[in-house]
């Protein structure tokens, strides 16, 4: 069996967003146009289909990254004539915070990205972070300004948002007729037409020329794109310089070329609840974004060796895939959502997990469309597609042939910052919420599940109160577990500030064969300016831990320092002030001693942790508390309470802009002081504010607040 469709005419793209910026609307619109389904599923009557999860149709929101698989020729294109026509594979991400790593996870498997804004906030902060993501993937993007129909909606404000906030490189590609309820039709730049949308939801799209009282303006704003098109290429900024004029084509060329290189991204407008517009951004996607050919070679290491190997993209090389996403599905059972990026994977195969080092069968393979499935035999190189039947692939596996091992990069999971003490209802939710945990944990990489070694309380940590929400509201209508659930809290951290020696001498003689082992050791902050590549052999750096090795002359034997490293990473998982994990802790083992015969590994492992204890002691140990960065909009009168109620949070006012009628406060408050502030907020406001935060950094907490909580751990 080979392929259905040419590589070159397949986009694997995303739609991401701040929250509310009307991303699943637009998605919506997408499925709609491109005719995957016949009705459109409006967020407000909760009957959308990339939204399927019922907490998602509730409360208006997306939570889970959706897949769905669709066909678009370009409008301009004449009907019939599918020469064009290319297949979608689309991601709809979230927009909230709490659920980031589904943005992360979908940016590292997709070639492009739409990045929707809302015109009247414009660029917000979950948009920066989204695109600090698609920065660091390497993401080409196209911009889409939503809401161009509401009440102080702005596409030249929100554009220079983009500008000021995001990229330079932005280009405007449109100019909006009419403002707020009489936005009636767009001017595209590029084509020189006057666009409307008519027909039941817009589906028609109407070219016409564009009328002589917009020439001037359109004139102005024409240059202004074409000087940002030509900067981009070196031979057209010389001819243009020149005078000559480009054809449609070689502009088309030209974006699209600084598009894939991320030197262009092109901003289009509209309303997607009007249904104004995202016909013109699927014409762009087709137009821009890249197709798996575009992107260049995947990068793998391989596990044998250790070294760095390019991929090719084509389906007779060997295969190469990435689980990037686990979804349990109530008929089909577990779903490993995969992107295949060279060879082909077949249903009823066998393939090999390269992380994990082990043999899986793949039973079937289906194609997405959100909830719904189709079933198919093969997906080929730079195809997204779901696979049943493997048992121990989990998110950031790369499966491949055993006969050429490969591992692909993976996903970097954020740390949780909250923690939830869960305890089932009654003995027999106790077995259901253990399998429904270890189910959840294995869809989401950023939900940890612990127990406390003291009360044997299960804890759950996750990356916001609506997080662990969610998670709990799943595991009752998902699984049937009832829990009762503590206070949300604050996942504190420990680290040093400063330096120190330590010894640990772990000898007992119980009569018989004792126990010895003796550990010398030097700490400090880990040193960051020295990049990983730079690091001498002796030194092995982890995610928050460094491990040098600088035993001489065998004082402790080669085949104790593992449990010597074991025995420091386990201390600095329990922490020492107040039980907290360490970070960011470089260890360096100098010296030590043993005994031919009562040496083992158990007593280097405890000797490490002494000598650790007796070094944090006196390398001047504090707790760490994340920071978030919050925005509050709210009307002006209400300016002064809310500054003075962050600053009485430990709150520190970083700015303030305006947006509309309304102010923005920006500010970087402690997470410990803002859980229920919704609550506190709408008190104040008479409910006409509204709050975003997102994970900022960790920082040292003051001392007298320190004492408490440590005072709270004994």
């Amino acid at each position: 069996m080979s392929r259905d469709y040419p590589l070159n005419k397949v986009r694997n793209f995303g739609v991401i967003a701040h929250i509310d910026a009307g991303k699943t609307t637009t998605s919506e619109r997408i499925l709609f146009y491109t005719g995957v389904s016949h009705k459109i599923g409006e967020v407000h009557e909760g009957a959308t289909v990339m939204d399927w999860m019922e907490q998602e149709r509730e409360r208006g929101i997306t939570i889970t990254s959706a897949a769905t698989t669709a066909f678009w020729s370009p409008t301009y294109m004449a009907k019939g004539d599918d020469s064009k026509k290319c297949r979608f594979n689309i991601i709809d991400t979230p927009g909230h915070i709490d659920f980031t790593i589904e943005v992360k996870r979908s940016l590292r498997v997709l070639d492009g990205a739409v990045v929707v804004f809302d015109s009247v906030a414009g660029v917000e902060p979950q948009s920066e972070t989204n695109w600090r993501y698609a920065n660091d993937a390497n993401v080409p993007r196209i911009c889409f300004v939503n809401k161009l129909d509401r009440m102080g909606g702005n596409y030249d404000k929100s554009y220079q948002s983009i500008l000021d906030r995001l990229s330079k490189k932005a280009v405007r590609m449109h100019m909006p007729i009419g403002e707020e309820e009489n936005f009636s039709a767009i001017i595209d730049l590029l084509t020189l037409k006057y666009v409307t949308f008519v027909g039941d939801k817009g589906i028609e799209c109407v070219f016409e020329d564009i009328p002589a009282e917009y020439a001037e303006e359109v004139k102005k704003r024409r240059a202004e794109m074409l000087e940002k098109i030509v900067e981009t290429d070196e031979n057209m900024m010389t001819a243009y310089l020149e005078g000559k004029e480009f054809t449609l084509e070689e502009l088309k060329a030209a974006i699209r070329k600084a598009v894939i290189a991320n030197e262009l991204f092109p901003v289009y407008c509209g309303s997607a609840l009007k249904n104004k517009g995202v016909q013109l951004v699927l014409d762009a996607v087709v137009d821009y974004l890249p197709s798996p050919l575009d992107i260049g070679k995947p990068k793998a290491i391989d596990p044998r060796t250790g070294d760095h190997i390019e991929l090719e993209v084509s389906d007779t090389a060997p295969l190469a895939a990435l689980a990037f996403k686990l979804a349990t599905d109530p008929f089909v059972g577990q779903l490993v959502f995969i992107r295949v990026y060279s060879g082909k994977l077949e249903a009823g195969s066998y393939v090999y997990n390269a992380t994990k080092d082990k043999t899986e069968r793949v039973g079937r393979i289906l194609r997405m469309h959100a909830n719904d499935r189709e079933e198919v035999k093969a997906v080929y190189a730079g195809e997204i597609a779901a696979a049943v039947g493997l048992k121990d692939t989990i998110t950031s596996d790369t499966l491949c042939s055993e006969d050429f091992p490969v591992i692909l990069e993976r996903i970097i999971v954020p740390e949780p910052v909250i923690n939830l003490r869960i305890e089932p209802k009654t003995k027999a939710d106790q077995e259901k919420m253990g399998l429904a945990l270890s189910k959840l944990v294995s869809e989401d990489p950023t939900l940890r599940v612990t127990s406390d070694p003291e009360t044997n309380e299960t804890i759950i940590a996750g990356m916001g109160e609506l997080h662990l929400d969610i998670i709990v509201d799943r595991m009752k209508r998902e699984f049937n577990v009832e829990a009762t659930t503590g206070k949300p809290q604050v996942a504190y951290k420990e680290t040093i500030r400063g330096s120190a020696d330590g010894e640990g001498k772990y000898i007992k003689q119980s009569g018989g064969r004792g126990q010895y082992g003796h550990v010398r050791l030097k700490i400090k902050p880990i040193d960051y300016t020295i990049a990983d590549a730079d690091l001498p052999k002796t030194v092995k750096r982890y995610d928050h831990f460094e491990f040098i090795n600088s035993i001489k002359g065998g004082a402790i034997p080669s085949e104790y320092v593992p449990a010597v490293e074991k025995g420091l990473r386990e201390s600095m998982d329990r922490g020492t002030l107040a039980g907290f994990k360490m970070v960011d802790v470089s260890c360096e083992v100098y010296d030590g001693s043993f005994h031919e015969v009562d040496s083992s590994e158990i007593a280097f492992k405890l000797a490490a942790a002494m000598a650790l204890q007796d070094a944090v002691s006196r390398a001047k140990p504090v707790i760490l508390e994340p920071i978030m960065a919050v925005e509050v909009i709210t009307p002006d009168k209400f300016y002064g309470d809310i500054t003075g109620n962050l600053s009485s949070k430990r709150g520190q006012i970083e700015g303030m802009d305006e947006r509309g009628m309304d102010k923005v406060i920006k500010a970087k408050v402690p997470l410990s002081e803002m859980f229920g502030y919704m609550t506190n907020l709408r008190s104040m406001t008479e409910g006409r504010a509204g709050f975003t935060m997102e994970f900022s950094h960790y920082d040292v907490v003051p001392a007298s607040l320190a004492k408490e909580i440590q005072d709270a751990r004994k």
